[in-house]
């Protein structure tokens, strides 16, 4: 079985044995070009970057394939944010839909009890990818050094990235890719808490409110021309780490021993309907 682990990780590309995936980018017919009457849309391109080169550093500038290469199998996020996020999937993913779970690991938080036509997950950890119980395929990509995601124009119905965004250093390009391979109407969710692998996180992040980085996830949807005004859903805990029990938590915050519930950010957008030309 390691030895099995071992060669998955070595292949930038990886399927299930239940059906084939054939991701295909689409190619642009020169015909229908030359014959549409129509301006050339601006929808998916990017309006304009919203990080500098400082912000985009982060303090481990070793490549993330390297740091992600031994798996993780912990939850990076406290029960009440995985509660919230499944509840969040469940209202918001309709029954038989195509998913793309990015920067997934072994755990997708998608409801049991819903069915969906297939989901894919994108992460840099064969291991963790290939015990995830929701993907029916799974590929390994570096989206800091290719945001190229090889799947035809409008394939899902949408894409998730959760306690991930932290991490990237070209969000405008990566939203813009993700732009193209949404489904008109398709949503694009963003989840996040306070936590991070600090030496990974990108400066911008680091440095950064939970406020701040809650907007500035907004400001990567919006630097991309297409998507639906950033609906923000923030779920915060309450003060001292619950109200069950006041005084244990007083007690055990006060001997280090307690920490706060993580709070909840998501930051939701949609594919428009219609087209946008010039």
């Amino acid at each position: 079985m390691d030895s099995l682990r071992f060669n998955l990780q070595q292949s930038p590309f990886h399927l299930r044995p239940r059906r084939t995936l054939r991701p295909s980018i689409s190619n642009i017919s020169n015909q229908t070009e030359e014959t549409d009457p129509r301006p050339t849309s601006s929808a998916g391109k990017i309006q304009r970057l919203v990080l500098n080169n400082e912000g985009r550093t982060k303090l481990n500038a070793d490549p993330d394939r390297e740091f992600y290469s031994y798996p993780r199998f912990v939850n990076h996020v406290d029960d009440g944010f995985i509660s919230s996020l499944t509840d969040l999937y469940r209202n918001r993913l309709r029954s038989g839909s195509i998913v793309l779970d990015m920067m997934s690991s072994w755990v997708s938080h998608l409801p049991e009890e819903v069915k969906y036509e297939k989901v894919v997950g994108h992460g840099l950890n064969a291991q963790e990818l290939a015990r995830n119980p929701r993907l029916d395929y799974f590929f390994i990509k570096d989206l800091n050094e290719d945001q190229k995601l090889e799947f035809q124009d409008k394939y899902f119905d949408a894409v998730l990235c959760s306690v991930g965004v932290q991490y990237l250093q070209q969000p405008e390009k990566v939203f813009a890719e993700v732009y193209r391979v949404l489904k008109p109407g398709g949503a694009l969710i963003v989840s996040f808490s306070n936590r991070m692998f600090y030496e990974k996180a990108i400066r911008v992040w680091r440095d950064g409110t939970e406020y701040g980085r809650v907007q500035l996830v907004v400001q990567y949807f919006q630097s991309v021309q297409g998507f639906t005004q950033p609906e923000i859903i923030r779920q915060q805990p309450p003060p001292g780490g619950g109200a069950e029990k006041p005084v244990l938590n007083w007690f055990m915050g006060l001997i280090g021993l307690a920490s706060r519930p993580d709070p909840f950010n998501a930051v939701i957008a949609y594919k428009n309907f219609k087209p946008l030309y010039e």
